[in-house]
């Protein structure tokens, strides 16, 4: 059997070589407790992680005390919204958010109602993107925060964050983004952006860390700590930081920023390609936002297919989802899907494809050759059997 093709990194990316090495030392060696300052084994932990911040804070335009280092994008996301939430709820109760985002924005909101918050959930256009003047006419006197994402796990689609820190700009509602897909991707800046959630495992470092950007403003931007304890990370996070998963973020962080544009052409083209390929060989192919700007590396295709059936028959495919990681095994079709337009057969009939820095052409002529081969089948024996069943 030949080596299965891992298409799912959006899922999560493996862990760089060199960004492995840079952790080791935090296991083995230098595993003090940064919160400890009487000897030098706090003091070099606590230096490491101030690092990480300087690389991380570079990659997306931020300053180094501006990062608040957590477990993942999903604590980011939680603390954001739901400190937000306590800490300006005097000024209002109404939040902003979007039918497409993912699950960690969509059920912090949720968790909001029963205190009272009013939740609005933009629509999107067929294309996955919201309209402008949707979020225009949504914001009123009492909004205290807008959750947009920049890119969408499912699909790749890309709000238009430029337009929407413009619309934001004179209004008093604090801006977050959810960026988890975009970081390391992408160009991101928080240039106009108060909060962001980005996760290392999706830019080639560790599971289980995460961070989250908080603008410093005068006067000072208010969240209350989701967990508490001890005041760390500047008094947002309780509890002895992830120093070696730390260094792994900051290291993956380094290592996107040179090699960026490299990895978005080479990308871009494989997807690119990819797709062509896919339509011209298979009748009835739907590319899901494919008019709007995507991730480079995300492909949304929906067969004619049921994706069960093209998963379990190209078994060299590895990983490859019909959704979000964070949402299998419901038994539902995908709620970006469903905001898209499309019907529970159509949904049924979609696979998210990602590719990363392994991918290569080779490996995406193998994925279009083995799925036109099985959809090749599957339309010869829904012919035989209708002959079979007209006699």
């Amino acid at each position: 059997m030949s080596e299965q093709i891992y298409l799912d990194y959006n899922a999560s990316t493996p862990v760089e070589a060199d960004v492995v090495d840079k952790m080791i030392p935090f296991f083995l060696k230098q595993y003090g407790n940064p919160s400890n300052q009487s000897h030098q084994f706090g003091w070099a932990a606590d230096e490491a992680a101030n690092i990480a911040r300087e690389q991380l804070a570079s990659l997306i335009g931020a300053t180094p005390d501006e990062i608040v280092f957590t477990s993942g994008a999903s604590e980011a996301v939680n603390t954001a919204i739901k400190g937000v939430a306590k800490a300006y709820a005097n000024q209002g109760k109404h939040i902003i958010t979007c039918e497409t985002e993912h699950k960690a924005v969509l059920a912090s909101c949720e968790s909001l109602q029963a205190d009272g918050f009013e939740i609005t959930y933009l629509p999107v256009d067929d294309s996955g993107q919201i309209r402008p003047d949707d979020l225009k006419n949504a914001l009123r006197s009492d909004t205290i925060l807008v959750a947009l994402m920049w890119a969408n796990n499912e699909t790749g689609v890309l709000h238009p964050m430029d337009t929407i820190t413009k619309i934001l700009a004179d209004h008093p509602a604090l801006l977050l983004s959810d960026a988890t897909q975009a970081v390391g991707k992408i160009p991101v800046s928080v240039d106009g952006i108060d909060l962001l959630a980005c996760s290392a495992h999706k830019f080639y470092g560790p599971k289980g860390v995460g961070a989250l950007y908080v603008r410093k403003s005068s006067p000072p931007l208010r969240c209350i700590p989701l967990i508490h304890g001890g005041a760390h990370e500047g008094g947002l996070r309780a509890g002895t930081i992830n120093v070696p998963g730390i260094v792994g973020l900051g290291a993956a962080a380094e290592i996107c920023e040179p090699r960026m544009a490299a990895d978005r052409k080479r990308l871009a083209e494989l997807r690119d390609n990819f797709e062509a390929a896919l339509k011209a060989r298979v009748p009835g192919v739907i590319i899901n936002g494919e008019s709007a700007e995507r991730l480079p590396q995300t492909s949304n295709v929906t067969f004619p297919v049921s994706n069960a059936s093209i998963m379990m028959s190209t078994i060299g495919i590895a990983a490859v989802s019909s959704g979000s990681s964070c949402s299998t095994g419901e038994g539902k079709p995908s709620h970006v899907l469903v905001a898209h337009g499309l019907s529970m057969e159509q949904s049924n009939g979609t696979i998210r494809f990602s590719m990363g820095r392994t991918t290569t052409k080779e490996d995406m002529d193998r994925v279009v050759n083995d799925i036109v081969k099985y959809c090749d089948s599957f339309v010869k024996f829904n012919a035989v059997l209708q002959v079979s069943n007209q006699t």
